[in-house]
């Protein structure tokens, strides 16, 4: 009995392209980010919102691209971000807690 997998989404076969894209893409993002921050002087609120922009820009680019985000199992995925999401604001919390 042979099955057809030809159509599988998880077809690991050939070479990875999106991975390259999505490598290529957050080299792009964050040598932008650099590139405002020392090259451009910009008010400190532009500046901020313009990395804050590519930051989001970013976080897209790694869940389309690396985490995958638009294939199956959505249950997993989901407790995933959120998970990360929950890091990432003890993180930040975390952190201005220990400046204050």
């Amino acid at each position: 009995m042979q099955t057809d997998h030809s159509n599988a989404s998880h077809d690991h076969e050939g070479f990875p392209w999106m991975h390259v894209i999505g490598f290529i893409l957050s080299l792009v993002l964050t040598v932008a980010a650099l590139l405002i921050v020392v090259s451009l002087s910009l008010s400190t609120t532009l500046t901020v919102t313009l990395i804050l922009i590519l930051a989001i820009f970013q976080v897209l680019v790694q869940l389309l691209f690396f985490m995958h985000i638009t294939e199956q199992e959505r249950a997993y995925q989901t407790i995933a971000i959120f998970f990360g999401l929950f890091l990432a604001a003890i993180f930040v919390f975390a952190s201005i807690w220990i400046i204050l």
